[in-house]
């Protein structure tokens, strides 16, 4: 048996072919792997097909985040370049990012718009606190993100290797994204399209909240023992109609891992906003979210061991190996799958 509480169990073989760059032409041609827990059993379908496997009783929940252009570029005074991403608000004009290129403390970012970043603190973590200003006024963070809109880019992962084009930017964005805040999609939600998201709502009773994605996301486990690693955390609210829904004995069915991990969050604390640093594994497991419908993540990530936590560890592989199989596209632009 696999220890459970080992990063190194959530590894698995993934041919780099298999990972999508682009997603494909029409949504609803994306793979959907269904795992049926009651019957032990696999179904391969398409999201064509998807609203027809989604229990008949169950309410749907979805994250209405949006993603900002949080990818941008610019130089240091003394003329080098930098590129800086944007991972989250904190408070006073302040903000958690990432800089590719060395900076010292108190550095001055210059960039188009007449923005510029003063770095103001250096973490542990990688990460840096910068203040934003424009024309030496500070701004607001819906006017940095209005100045993100014409100067940034989309904050493609890691691991889709290419420079973004126009087409990410409607391509790397949910039809329902309505709350800017994100600097990664909640891919789950990607599948749908304006028509299948019409359909969704006619057939099932459908529920939003809210969970700005950070780049923690991307963040791999690097200690052994997963129970030493340290969960990014991120902003997220509940309004009063989810809350009745989580608080109801009905039936939940979430759309991606964002939204399970606020809906747990929830379950746990009671709280309706605030920061989300849940991580869930085989050793804690969901309570309140009964069905997922999630994409295929990355090996060692919390995000696998997220899936891990609704169906242990051993089928999770069993599943990933299955995809791999059957040539399933994966990560952020891939195909699905949907666990009831």
């Amino acid at each position: 048996m696999r220890d459970p509480l080992k990063v190194s169990t959530y590894d698995y073989a993934l041919p780099s072919d298999l990972i999508a760059s682009y997603p494909l032409a029409d949504k609803d041609d994306a793979k959907v792997l269904v795992y049926n827990r009651k019957k032990d059993e696999i179904t391969h379908t398409t999201f064509k097909e998807i609203l027809d496997f989604f229990p008949k009783e169950c309410s749907v929940v979805l994250n209405n985040t949006k993603v900002v252009k949080a990818r941008i570029f610019g130089k240091k005074e003394s003329g080098g370049r930098v590129e800086l991403l944007l991972n989250s608000p904190l408070q006073e004009n302040l903000y958690t990012v990432y800089i590719r290129g060395k900076v010292q403390l108190n550095t001055k970012l210059f960039f188009d718009d007449n923005l510029t970043a003063l770095v103001k603190k250096l973490k542990e973590d990688g990460s840096r606190v910068v203040e934003f200003l424009q024309k030496n006024r500070k701004i607001l963070t819906h006017e940095l993100f209005d100045i993100l809109e014409n100067i940034g880019h989309i904050p493609l992962p890691p691991y889709i290797k290419r420079e973004d084009e126009k087409q990410d930017e409607d391509d790397y964005q949910s039809v329902f994204a309505q709350r800017r805040g994100a600097v990664a999609a909640p891919t789950a939600s990607l599948h749908f399209s304006e028509k299948k998201f019409m359909g969704l709502q006619k057939r099932f009773d459908t529920k939003i909240l809210t969970l700005h994605v950070g780049a923690g996301t991307f963040k791999p486990v690097t200690c052994e023992d997963i129970k030493k690693h340290k969960m990014h955390s991120e902003y997220f609210k509940i309004d009063q109609e989810t809350q009745k829904l989580l608080e109801s004995n009905k039936s939940i069915l979430a759309i991606g891992t964002t939204v399970t991990r606020t809906i747990e969050y929830y379950s746990r604390t009671k709280k309706t906003k605030g920061y989300c640093d849940l991580f869930l594994h085989p050793r804690n497991r969901p309570i309140r979210v009964n069905h997922l419908l999630t994409n295929f993540h990355l090996p060692k990530s919390t995000l696998i061991m997220l899936v891990a936590s609704f169906v242990g560890i051993e089928k999770t592989l069993e599943l990933y190996k299955e995809a791999v199989r059957k040539k399933y596209r994966f990560f952020s632009y891939g195909d699905a799958m949907l666990i009831i």
